[in-house]
């Protein structure tokens, strides 16, 4: 399925390129959360000329991820979870929980989405964390996970 880009997508395009993508990512991603439209003649016509203020957009939202970055790049955060003696947690360190733990420290907005953990984190240590704030800004983060207590 064709469409045209309204933004700038890490590793799929530029506003105002015509993409060919599967019909399902098209729909449920890009068109559903306006980062798109089916790449008709009219569509192709309207993104031409609204192609300088959609640029103009996205360069403010990468000065203000720029600003985050410098925020919260290379800092870290600490959370307590209940682990057994040999250093694994019940459970797992989410996504939603890490973006609730820095808007907690830092009141900053970071959603779940943008954070990527380079693999689960299921045991006690220090975790260098991704995220992902613009298609051009990505900043580093490390997650410092302790015990609370240990359940015998």
């Amino acid at each position: 399925m064709k469409v045209v880009l309204l933004e700038n997508i890490k590793r799929i395009g530029s506003i105002g390129e015509v993409i060919d993508v599967k019909r399902g990512f098209a729909r449920n991603f890009l068109i559903a959360n306006n980062k798109a439209l089916y790449a008709s003649k009219e569509n192709i016509k309207e993104v031409e000329k609204i192609k300088t203020e959609l640029s103009k957009k996205d360069n403010e939202k990468k000065i203000e991820a720029k600003s985050i970055f410098e925020k919260i790049n290379k800092k870290e955060f600490s959370v307590k979870k209940l682990s057994t003696e040999n250093k694994e947690l019940y459970g797992s360190v989410k996504p939603t929980e890490i973006s609730k733990l820095i808007n907690n420290l830092s009141k900053i907005d970071i959603k779940p989405s943008m954070i990527q953990p380079v693999k689960e984190i299921k045991s006690l240590g220090k975790f260098k964390i991704k995220i992902s704030l613009h298609s051009e800004v990505d900043a580093e983060i490390f997650l410092n996970v302790e015990t609370a207590e240990t359940i015998q």
